[in-house]
């Protein structure tokens, strides 16, 4: 559509040099069918512009979108190792910024730069047919002129990609400060946050004042080159014009035309630095971009398909994990976050994995669910690898509820429904209040001011941590996986509250394969088999009452929590008397 723009332009260059030399021609000739066809050609050109604009702009936006729904799918798919190299607020600033710049590039950039080549072309043509001695006098300055692009070309990359990252930082700095406002002002630490914020503003400032300063040096410096350029077609063009056609000069439809033509090459070389910066903000968000499109997940699909059905029996053999070298085989010395656990568990049963904070419990059970890299050869669900399976059949089969409860700024309703097509059927509702019962949070959610239409704040952040814990515990119970992983999920929460979820965990036993990572004796007590952890290896294995007998580390688990338990009804008692 740009070729038949410019195609028009230039027939009407032409059409216009024949009705001036027939106006000037003695006597005048009559001009009304060239003038007929400029009408023509200029409705065609009006066309042409519009409908490239109109597609070039939507082929941006069309990037724009399916390069967004890109992005997330990468986000979902990339694993902790990838989030410990890049903060959440550098994505934001990637996921909009970048993002808008490359659909500049596709969009405005694109249209700039073939409407250069295309004027140039249609124009050139032109100029050389009617005085190659003009047209080289007129592009004397062209020289300088690309030199100058290429100059300005490499520092507008660089200035443009150093201010993205500078926005990313700012971003950063934000993000942290909205998700822990409540932590900055429970140390009163607003100050020292002010500043930090300052300091990453200031940054951002000057870098874009860099920009900003070479994009103001650059438009003014193509835009006296051009004026020089066209001084020079001046003085000559206008010795040409004196001379006449009779000495080798011009005649006024020449000149006229030349002058058409070089004017419309002249405006896209002037706006030529404009789009040098869309083109380069646009490559530089791109490469931005490309480091998340190119991030490799360490978690990826396994080459068998996913089996009909999935009974939940859970095999795990010798299972070791650094998280310095993320499932290899660590160096001699290197730290083992899991060392040689193995265990198994039947489908139906409940297992307990037990141990003190920081023995291993939690990266056990992210490894489980494939939410960490899991080794090959070390997880097996019904006797098949985890590692050969997709993801997707090994995630919807096994429910995880991590011990830091995350819940989405949106209702009660829609976090315990999250996994729900949609939360607002009748069967939905009812499915959704059945979890809330069993987590023991149904009436703490009733008794909010929306019920469960209240929004729960940023994070939950207007719920308690044993609501919020208790929230995703129902959310779990809502999926109705064949596997269900609880990540000490009695943490946040009363003895009371504990005695109810203990019996829900022992329905949901009835129906799944439960395992139960904690740290209390009296959850672990109502399971099938227990495994006890330490410094990440399994340092003791069996019921309830073989471990007590062994009086090994659970048994002064037992010890130490019946001790604290008989203390706190003691207390209890006595401020009852009181």
């Amino acid at each position: 559509m740009l070729a038949v723009f410019q195609f028009s332009l230039n027939r009407i260059d032409w059409l216009s040099k024949a009705i001036i030399n027939a106006v000037f021609a003695h006597p005048p000739e009559r001009v009304t069918r060239p003038a007929v066809f400029i009408l023509g050609f200029a409705l065609v050109a009006f066309v042409t512009r519009v409908a490239s604009r109109w597609y070039i702009f939507n082929a941006g936006r069309d990037a724009e979108y399916e390069l967004r729904a890109l992005l997330l799918y990468r986000l979902h798919r990339l694993g902790t190792a990838f989030y410990r190299t890049m903060s959440s607020g550098e994505i934001m600033s990637r996921s909009t910024g970048d993002l808008q710049q490359v659909r500049l590039l596709l969009g405005f950039g694109v249209l700039s730069v073939m409407n250069v080549i295309f004027a140039f072309a249609g124009a050139f043509q032109v100029m050389v047919t009617i005085s190659p001695k003009l047209t080289l006098v007129s592009f004397v300055m062209l020289p300088l002129m690309i030199v100058l692009t290429r100059t300005f070309s490499r520092r507008m990359f660089l200035k443009n990609r150093a201010n993205q990252e500078a926005l990313g930082k700012l971003s950063d700095v934000l993000q942290t400060n909205l998700a822990g406002v409540r932590i900055v002002r429970s140390f009163a630490l607003e100050e020292r946050e002010r500043r930090r914020f300052d300091v990453q503003n200031q940054a951002y400032l000057e870098a874009s004042l860099e920009l900003a300063r070479l994009r103001g040096l650059m438009m003014p410096l193509v835009g006296a080159i051009s004026a020089v350029g066209l001084l020079a077609f001046f003085w000559y063009g206008a010795s040409l014009l004196l001379r006449g056609p009779a000495d080798g000069g011009l005649t006024k439809g020449d000149f006229f035309a030349f002058w058409l033509a070089y004017s419309r090459m002249t405006w896209p070389m002037i706006a030529l630095g404009f789009s040098i910066s869309i083109v380069q903000r646009g490559r530089a968000g791109y490469i931005r971009l490309k480091q998340i499109f190119d991030a490799v997940p360490e978690v990826s699909d396994g080459p068998l398909p996913a089996p009909s059905s999935i009974q939940g029996t859970i095999e795990v053999k010798n299972l070791c994990f650094s998280y310095g070298s993320y499932g290899r085989k660590g160096e001699e010395g290197e730290h083992k976050a899991v060392d040689g656990v193995s265990f198994k568990v039947n489908s139906g049963h409940s297992l307990a994995i037990v141990g003190k904070t920081g023995s291993g419990k939690s990266t056990l059970a992210m490894l489980l669910a494939r939410l960490l890299p899991t080794p090959k050869g070390t997880v097996f669900i019904d006797g098949t690898d985890v590692c050969d399976l997709p993801l997707s059949s090994v995630r919807e089969s096994i429910g995880y509820a991590q011990q830091d409860a995350f819940l989405f700024s949106t209702t009660v309703s829609r976090n315990i429904g999250f996994c729900l097509p949609e939360c607002e059927s009748d069967a939905s509702t009812a499915c959704i209040r059945d979890a809330a019962r069993e987590a023991h949070v149904l009436e703490e959610a009733l008794s909010l001011p929306e019920q469960f239409d209240t929004v729960v704040g940023e994070r939950g952040v207007q719920l308690s941590g044993g609501q919020k814990q208790r929230i995703a515990l129902a959310r779990a119970l809502v999926r109705e996986p064949v596997v269900l992983v609880l990540d000490d999920p009695l943490s946040a929460v009363d003895a009371k509250t504990e005695a109810a979820i203990l019996d829900a965990i022992d329905r949901q036993a009835e129906a799944r394969t439960v395992l139960l990572v904690t740290h209390r004796v009296a959850a672990s007590a109502r399971c099938d088999h227990i495994v006890v952890i330490d410094a990440g290896k399994v340092v003791a294995q069996g019921t309830h009452d073989e471990l007590i007998r062994q009086e090994g580390l659970y048994a002064a688990f037992a010890e130490e929590q019946s001790a604290k338990t008989s203390l706190e009804e003691i207390d209890a008692a006595a401020e009852t008397a009181e």
